[in-house]
C-alpha cells in the first residue's frame, strides 16, 4: 500500500508511474470509503487524483504556491499532504474541513469555496512576487464550471494585461453541479474528442515508435505536429486573445502527460493554460453513471451502491418548492425559472424537464441570473430565480440596484438560509435577512414550515407586484396542520400569553420558541409566541400586541446585527407615542465566522433553541439585584 508510506508531497518523487498508478487507485479507494461514512463532495475528487499527484510531483509546495478555485477537488491534495489521518472526522465538529483550510495546512493558501474567484487571488500573489523579485511560482487549479463566472473572466484580463507568470490548470470535467452552461471550451476540446483524429494518431504513433533509431524522436515530432495541426483547424484559443498561452487538452489521468507538460509550462515567462480533460466521478461506477451531478455533494451512502443510507426526517423545503413551482407553472405561461449552474440542487430539475423553454441556467453567475431576471420580468414575465443563500449574497448589488431599484416581480428563492452545517462559513446563510430587508419595496417571506412556503409562493407569483424573496433553511420542515398555515403578509399568533412576554420567531425558529415557550411554563411565565411569517414588511397587529407585552424577544437563524430582531426594535418604538415602548431582546446569530458542524448543535451552543431562548427570557425577566 503505496498510500500507507505517504507522509508528504516529497514522497511522490520516489514512485514510478507505474506506482503512481497504483497510488491513484488507493486514493480513490480511500476517499469513497471515507466520503460513504461523512458524506462530501465525491465526483470532482475523484476526478482529480492524478491531477493532484502531478502537481505535487513539479510543484515544490507550500514554497511553490498551489491554489484551488472551489476546494471541491482538494480531497487528494489534502491526503498527499499528510492529513489522510483526518479522514474519520471530515466536516465533523472540530474535524477536518470540506475545503482548503489555512487553520490545518501550510498547504491550503485560501479557503475559498465560492466559485471563480482563484484568477484574482492568483494576479494579486503573482504581482506581489514580481514586487519581491521572488522565484516562487503559482499555479491556479480552475474548472471549466468556474470559468463561466464573471471574476474569472476578470481574472483572465488582468493577469492577461500583466504578463505575470502563473500556471492555470484548466480542470475540464464538462460540469460544476450540472453540465457546464459554456461555449468557451467546446472549440478547444472538439478535434481532442473527435475519434476519428484519435485513431489516426494512435495508429500514426504505432508506426513511428516501431522504426529503429529514429522511433522515440519520431514520436515527439508527432506530439508536435498535433500541436500544430490544432493550431491550424481549431480557432483561435480565446485565451491567447486575452494574452495567455494556451497548450493542451492534455489527458486528465495520465500522470507522465500531465506532469511533461507542467513541467515545460512553469517555463513559460508569462500566463499559461493547461487544458487538462477529466472525467467527475472517475473509477467509481456509480458516480461515474450518475448523470445528474456524478455524485457531487452528497450525505452518507452505501460504498457498494452509491446509495444514500441517511435520509431527511420531516419534508423537505426544497422538494416542496420543487413541486409547488412545478404547479405553479403549468397554470401561468409567465412563470419562468433560473438557476446559476445548480438546477439539481435548487430543486429544478423537474421544472427543466417539463418546461424546457421556460428554464434557464446561466452558469456559475448569479450576478448575471438577477440581473437578466431583472429584464425578464420588465417584459412581462414572472422569474423565480433558485440560489442558495450564500451565493446569492454574491450579487447583493443586483438585488439592491438593478431589481429593486426598478420594481420588478422576481421571486427570490432562497434555499440554504441560515445555519447549514457541514460545510462550515462559506456555506452558512447568515446574511440574507439583514440584506434583503434592507432593500427598498422588497418583500421577504420567512416560511415556518413547508406547508407555509407553498403558500407564500403561489402568493409570491399572483398577487405581489414587486421584489420578492422567500427563504428557507436546509433542515427538513415540521408536519402541520391546515390550521397552522398564515396567508398574505399578516404574521400568525401561534400562543396567547398574559402579556408578560412576546416571542417573535421567524422562520425555523418557531420550533425553539414554542419549546421555549412551553419551558417557560413550567416556571409561571405565560408566554405569547408569533409566528412572524413575513420579515418584511412587518405585521402591524402583531407589533401592536408585542407592545402592551412587559418584554419583546426575537429570535432569528440570520446574523443578529442589522437583522429582523433590530428592526422590530426600531419599528416598536415608533409605533410607541404616548409612553415607553417595552425592551426589546434580539436573539440571533453573532458576528463571526460560524465553524462546520449539525445546525441543531451550532444553534444550541449560540442559545438558539427551545432552552437557550427560554433561559435568555428568564434572564431578562428577573429583578436587577443592586448592587452591593
Amino acid at each position: 500500500m503505496h498510500l500507507d508510506e505517504l507522509h508528504g508531497p516529497d514522497d511522490l518523487r520516489r514512485l514510478t508511474y507505474e506506482e503512481l498508478d497504483q497510488l491513484a487507485a488507493e486514493i480513490r479507494a480511500f476517499i469513497v470509503k471515507a466520503v460513504s461514512h461523512t458524506g462530501g463532495h465525491l465526483g470532482s475528487n475523484l476526478g482529480a487524483v492524478e491531477l493532484t499527484i502531478a502537481l505535487h510531483r513539479v510543484f515544490d509546495s507550500p514554497n511553490d504556491i498551489v491554489l484551488w478555485d472551489t476546494g471541491h477537488q482538494t480531497y487528494p491534495h489534502k491526503i498527499l499532504t499528510g492529513r489522510a489521518g483526518g479522514f474519520d472526522r471530515l466536516r465533523q465538529a472540530g474535524g477536518l474541513s470540506g475545503y482548503p483550510n489555512r487553520a490545518e495546512s501550510e498547504h491550503d493558501w485560501i479557503e475559498n469555496s465560492h466559485a471563480s474567484t482563484v484568477l484574482a487571488y492568483a494576479h494579486g500573489m503573482t504581482t506581489a512576487l514580481e514586487l519581491q523579485h521572488s522565484s516562487r511560482r503559482v499555479v491556479a487549479v480552475i474548472g471549466d464550471g468556474s470559468l463561466t463566472g464573471g471574476m474569472a473572466y476578470e481574472g483572465l484580463n488582468n493577469l492577461g494585461l500583466s504578463g505575470n507568470r502563473v500556471v492555470i490548470v484548466l480542470n475540464d470535467n464538462g460540469r460544476s453541479y450540472a453540465p457546464t452552461r459554456s461555449l468557451l471550451t467546446e472549440s478547444i476540446t472538439r478535434l481532442r474528442l473527435d475519434p476519428r483524429f484519435t485513431r489516426q494518431r494512435a495508429r500514426l504513433g504505432r508506426a513511428l515508435t516501431s522504426m529503429p533509431v529514429v522511433g522515440n524522436w519520431a514520436e515527439r515530432s508527432l506530439e508536435s505536429a498535433e500541436a500544430a495541426v490544432r493550431e491550424y483547424l481549431e480557432p483561435p484559443p480565446f485565451f491567447e486573445q486575452l494574452g495567455i498561452r494556451y497548450t493542451g487538452p492534455l489527458d486528465g489521468h495520465d500522470v507522465k502527460e500531465l506532469e511533461w507538460a507542467l513541467s515545460h509550462a512553469v517555463e513559460w515567462d508569462g500566463p499559461i493554460v493547461v487544458h487538462v480533460l477529466t472525467q467527475k466521478g472517475r473509477g467509481y461506477p456509480p458516480a461515474e453513471a450518475d448523470d445528474e451531478k456524478r455524485l457531487h455533494d452528497v450525505s452518507g451512502f452505501d460504498p457498494d451502491t452509491g446509495k444514500s443510507v441517511t435520509g431527511p426526517s420531516g419534508p423537505s423545503y426544497t422538494a416542496t418548492f420543487s413541486e409547488a413551482l412545478v404547479r405553479a407553472a403549468a397554470d401561468d405561461e409567465r412563470i419562468v425559472a433560473i438557476t446559476a449552474a445548480m438546477p439539481g440542487s435548487t430543486g429544478l430539475l423537474p421544472f427543466q424537464e417539463r418546461f424546457p423553454d421556460r428554464f434557464l441556467d446561466v452558469g456559475i453567475a448569479e450576478q448575471h441570473a438577477v440581473t437578466t431576471a431583472t429584464g425578464m420580468a420588465m417584459m412581462g414575465l414572472r422569474p423565480v430565480v433558485a440560489v442558495y443563500s450564500t451565493f446569492l449574497t454574491r450579487a447583493f448589488d443586483q438585488v439592491n440596484l438593478d431589481l429593486g431599484l426598478h420594481g420588478q416581480p422576481v421571486v427570490l428563492c432562497v434555499d440554504r438560509a441560515g445555519v447549514t452545517g457541514d460545510d462550515g462559513a462559506s456555506h452558512h446563510g447568515v446574511l440574507d435577512l439583514a440584506l434583503l430587508t434592507k432593500v427598498p419595496g422588497m418583500t421577504v417571506f420567512t416560511p415556518s414550515s413547508t406547508a407555509e412556503l407553498e403558500v407564500m409562493l403561489d402568493e409570491a407569483l399572483s398577487i405581489i407586484d414587486g421584489p420578492i424573496a422567500i427563504r428557507w433553511p436546509k433542515t427538513p420542515g415540521p408536519e402541520v396542520g391546515d390550521d397552522e398555515v398564515g396567508s398574505g403578509l399578516s404574521a400568525r399568533r401561534v400562543r396567547a400569553g398574559d402579556g408578560s412576554v412576546a416571542i417573535l420567531a421567524v422562520g425555523k425558529m418557531l420550533g425553539a420558541a414554542t419549546e421555549a415557550a412551553t419551558l417557560l411554563a413550567e416556571q409561571g411565565i405565560s408566554a405569547t409566541v408569533w409566528d412572524v411569517r413575513v420579515a418584511k414588511p412587518l405585521d402591524v397587529v402583531m407589533l401592536e400586541d408585542a407592545a402592551d407585552h412587559d418584554l419583546v424577544v426575537t429570535v432569528e437563524d440570520g446574523i443578529r446585527l442589522g437583522g429582523v430582531g433590530s428592526q422590530a426594535a426600531v419599528a416598536l418604538g415608533d409605533l410607541v407615542e404616548s409612553h415607553r415602548a417595552p425592551p426589546t431582546l434580539v436573539l440571533g446569530l453573532p458576528d463571526a465566522y460560524l465553524p462546520q458542524g449539525k445546525p441543531d448543535r451550532i444553534l444550541a451552543e449560540l442559545g438558539l433553541d427551545g432552552a437557550g431562548v427560554a433561559a435568555a427570557v428568564t434572564k431578562a425577566l428577573a429583578p436587577a439585584v443592586p448592587a452591593s
